[in-house]
């Protein structure tokens, strides 16, 4: 269980966290998305006891990460495979936290043949790792301790299709087995395919959470006018629930029926009308997230 409860995180002026609260819990993987500059690193490096908060609290398992005796063996971190002594070999690495964290040595090896490191590879110098590679070793140290939980931040980046694939049963797994994961990606339709449950970011604020399911599901209508402010005016007053949207027009919670009558009393003309539910994870990310992303720009 990972509970991250009204945390601020501030540097100076800027403030990079801003009253965040949202769970992880066990049995289920909980995808964290949002635009590069989000705030999805600062959060999991407030959970890992890294960087601590302004204001707020984190904790893992009931109590902060920093006062769990031997964290190591309760949760598994990974939140740069590139931050690992490059000229160390894969294995040397392993074996040292297996020694550190009181693993039995012999874990080292069922954990290079889980993540598919083969022999040679284990005894090959860090620094000619490719950076898939990088991330298998990555998530094998995190597994190292047999934890409860998993924070992952960005594990996908460099694997290929079938690591990927092989990721994502792993991860699938882990929750089945009770474990709590909390995972950080770019890759909007993996999460889509793995995650139980989101948290959305943006401008270091949560912007929606819940089950993936439910938060998909999109309930209700979305609409575009050529006036929403009078539309949204006009539902209100009958009483409907309108939610307007980062990137431009109202999430209304009635049937496209009953918001096209109300377009029509209101005199202005539609735009867009489609139920809610003809939303994916990449529509939905981009509408909640519209006014913090750097869309177009390299990041």
């Amino acid at each position: 269980m990972i509970t991250v409860d009204h945390v601020t995180k501030r540097y100076g002026s800027f403030t990079a966290l801003d009253d965040v609260s949202f769970e992880a819990r066990p049995g289920r993987v909980t995808g964290f998305l949002g635009p590069n500059g989000a705030g999805k690193t600062t959060a999991m490096r407030v959970v890992a006891g890294l960087t601590p908060a302004s204001a707020g609290t984190a904790t893992v398992l009931g109590r902060p990460y920093a006062t769990l005796p031997n964290p190591g063996r309760h949760v598994g971190l990974l939140l740069d495979a590139s931050a690992q002594h490059a000229g160390r070999t894969g294995r040397e690495v392993l074996t040292l936290g297996a020694i550190l964290t009181g693993v039995e040595r012999r874990r080292v090896d069922v954990l290079l043949d889980l993540v598919g490191l083969t022999p040679k590879e284990s005894n090959r110098r860090i620094r000619n790792y490719s950076l898939g590679m990088r991330q298998r070793l990555g998530i094998a140290h995190a597994l190292l301790g047999d934890p409860e939980v998993l924070v992952l931040d960005e594990p996908a980046n460099g694997l290929d299709p079938a690591g990927i694939r092989w990721m994502r049963g792993l991860l699938r797994d882990f929750a089945a087995r009770g474990g709590t994961v909390l995972l950080s990606s770019h890759l909007l339709n993996e999460i889509e395919r793995v995650a139980d449950d989101l948290v959305v970011i943006g401008g270091g604020r949560i912007v929606a959470s819940g089950p993936t399911e439910q938060l998909l599901a999109g309930s209700g209508t979305v609409v575009r006018s050529s006036d929403d402010a009078r539309l949204a005016a006009t539902l209100a007053a009958q009483s409907v629930t309108v939610t307007p949207v980062a990137a431009g027009g109202l999430l209304v919670d009635a049937d496209p029926g009953a918001v096209g009558r109300a377009a029509l009393a209101a005199g202005v003309a539609l735009v867009e009308l489609r139920g809610g539910d003809e939303r994916g994870l990449e529509e939905m990310f981009f509408d909640l997230t519209a006014s913090s992303s750097r869309e177009g720009v390299a990041a």
